[in-house]
């Protein structure tokens, strides 16, 4: 089985992407490869079609399956095991950042917090402490923020998304409206 220039394009992408978000080339490629499959794959034809070898594929599945990109399959009368890519992009999206906010935000959090529960020793100690608070409310706002945001339906989620700019706006106008408010609550007491 051979890979089509496009879904050859994909895959190679995909892989140099791959060590910049964190992971491997072959798992990048293996996940590539199983988002754009229109079935679910076996570790033998990724094997073949990506050119790796099978323990290579085998290692690369268990890392996706742990970051819950790839689910296991099992076709009737077939004794191998498939794997597929949820189909919901949005889903897999938020797969994405909840694996990310387990991995590398949890931990800095909990960092910041025992550091924070320490007597300074020092000014710098103390100085060291305010800026770590600071980084701590942002990292906790955001995910807070994030929180919130993935429990939005997708359409409700699209719609906010694509209005870019437009909150901007938005909250501007609320402020406006604050301070004619004010001036005119102020003035009608005179």
């Amino acid at each position: 089985m051979a890979l089509t220039p496009l879904t050859r394009q994909f895959v190679s992408h995909f892989g140099e992407m791959g060590s910049r978000w964190g992971i491997n080339r072959t798992v990048g490629q293996l996940y590539a490869l199983i988002f754009v499959s229109d079935r679910p794959l076996n570790a033998d034809e990724l094997a073949e079609m990506l050119e790796f070898s099978r323990s290579n594929v085998s290692m690369g599945l268990k890392e996706l399956q742990a970051w819950r990109l790839v689910r296991l399959k099992h076709i009737p009368a077939d004794r191998r095991e498939y794997f597929e890519a949820p189909e919901d992009v949005w889903q897999i999206f938020k797969t994405l950042a909840e694996e990310r906010r387990r991995r590398e935000i949890e931990p800095t959090l909990s960092m910041l917090r025992g550091a924070l529960l320490e007597a300074p020793a020092s000014a710098t100690d103390k100085h060291a402490q305010k800026r770590m608070r600071e980084m701590h409310d942002l990292i906790e706002m955001t995910t807070n923020w994030f929180d919130d945001v993935q429990r939005l339906d997708p359409e409700t989620l699209v719609q906010f998304m694509r209005m870019g700019a437009k909150v901007q706006k938005l909250l501007e106008l609320k402020d406006r409206m604050k301070l004619v408010g004010g001036k005119s609550g102020g003035s009608n007491r005179s």
